[in-house]
């Protein structure tokens, strides 16, 4: 029987957000904001093993409390990109190839158990596994060098991807091995590149990624309301 286990890769120095510590060491709540993304993926009960990759010359880990979050093990053992993260990840992790993985942004502290329960339920029995995502609903446009609209983009059928995404161990380490990782944007697209087709599930629209500093209080506000 197929186990399923978490990923998330935290290596990033999140320099876009331009704060004196990585984004996902950002206090939210009393916090860091990937506590909460933690938490989530621990509160699932399929899930056995939360596996975090973070940087070997990490700074900030040790100067908070993670004890508080059930099945959480740390491997300093992050890359220079997403993709390496998540290749050196799925080695310390040293899942068996049926078992199930689940990758997910450290930054997307939002998320719900609801939606990775609804994840895992869809995809338990799929030959390739998928990723939570949104269908497109605002008119998309094609900019040009001057920031002036040069096309306007059909939407039919686009999707704005987002995390977990969920394949096979065995499966996600053989795409990611056979790279270039540098264009690898996300598992799905590494999958892709095998000539499989990863399923797109309906996701959530507070499964943001934080990445500007307003989001930070968006995010605060809608964990409040879970709180409340």
């Amino acid at each position: 029987m197929s186990r399923y286990h978490a990923l998330v890769p935290a290596a990033g120095s999140g320099s876009r957000f331009g704060a004196p510590s990585p984004k996902q060491y950002l206090q939210l709540d009393g916090k860091p904001l990937m506590w909460h993304t933690l938490a989530t993926l621990a509160a699932v009960p399929a899930i056995e093993r939360v596996a975090l990759v973070i940087s070997p010359g990490d700074e900030w880990f040790d100067s908070y409390h993670w004890d508080d979050i059930a099945k959480l093990e740390v491997h300093r053992v992050g890359g220079a990109s997403r993709a390496e993260s998540v290749q050196n990840g799925l080695a310390a992790l040293a899942a068996a190839d049926d078992d199930w993985v689940l990758v997910h942004d450290a930054a997307r502290c939002c998320l719900s158990v609801a939606a990775v329960e609804r994840l895992i339920a869809t995809l338990a029995d799929d030959p390739v596994g998928g990723l939570l995502a949104l269908p497109v609903a605002d008119t998309v446009k094609r900019a040009n060098a001057e920031q002036r609209v040069s096309a306007t983009v059909p939407r039919e059928r686009l999707w704005l991807a987002q995390t977990p995404q969920m394949f096979r161990a065995g499966c996600l380490t053989e795409a990611l091995a056979r790279g270039p990782v540098d264009v690898i944007t996300d598992e799905a697209s590494a999958i892709e590149q095998l000539g499989l087709q990863p399923r797109l599930v309906e996701g959530e629209a507070q499964n943001f990624k934080v990445t500007w500093p307003r989001d930070l209080a968006l995010a605060k506000a809608l964990l409040a309301t879970r709180r409340g």
